[in-house]
């Protein structure tokens, strides 16, 4: 028998408008996984309060929001995490950026012990999932993936959490709401995936 996960959601998709495809991927992931019995937690990034860092002081020293803080909570909870987002110009959305600034920081996802910076963030596993209008061959093959290698080498690799798989959702635009992404996304989810 599978074992039941502790899973957050981060919706990653900054537009609060309920038709966007991400917001429907991301519920189908949650509602599949709830019915597997696994344990669901959800951080909508278009409903969090959110402030770009402008400084190294910021980072290391600021002060979050709560919002922020309750996502840092969700992630010390989850040993599962599943961050979906839409590609925008070749990357993820700044905002959704901002999140993982605010809540990655010094001291919470990692610490300086004898000069050397170690992860705070292992045992946690993760699934990256991006929707794009180009093909995801394409963005893959051609463009080299940047924004996914990005959150797997230097910041999910960074603060621990490995391993991390990745589904590319491409060519939205043309095919509208994909009905085989949605189903993607119920196997994903019932299996904690």
């Amino acid at each position: 028998m599978r074992r039941k996960r502790r899973i957050l959601i981060i919706d990653g998709h900054p537009d609060a408008d309920p038709g966007r495809l991400v917001h429907g991927l991301a519920a189908a992931y949650g509602e599949a996984a709830d019915a597997g019995g696994h344990a669901v937690r959800t951080a909508v990034l278009a409903t969090l309060d959110i402030v770009p860092l402008r400084s190294r002081s910021d980072w290391e020293h600021g002060e979050m929001s709560q919002a922020v803080g309750a996502v840092q909570q969700d992630l010390l909870w989850a040993d599962h995490l599943v961050l979906l987002f839409p590609l925008w110009l070749g990357d993820m959305p700044a905002l959704l950026k901002a999140l993982l600034e605010q809540a990655l920081r010094p001291g919470f996802a990692f610490r300086e012990e004898r000069g050397r910076l170690r992860p705070r963030l292992q045992d946690r596993s993760a699934h990256i999932i991006v929707t794009m209008g180009m093909p995801g061959m394409v963005y893959r093959l051609w463009f080299g993936a940047h924004a996914v290698k990005l959150i797997r080498r230097s910041i999910f690799g960074f603060v621990g959490i490995r391993p991390v798989r990745t589904t590319m959702i491409g060519s939205v635009e043309r095919q509208g709401v994909p009905e085989t992404a949605l189903r993607q996304m119920t196997r994903l989810g019932r299996r904690a995936r």
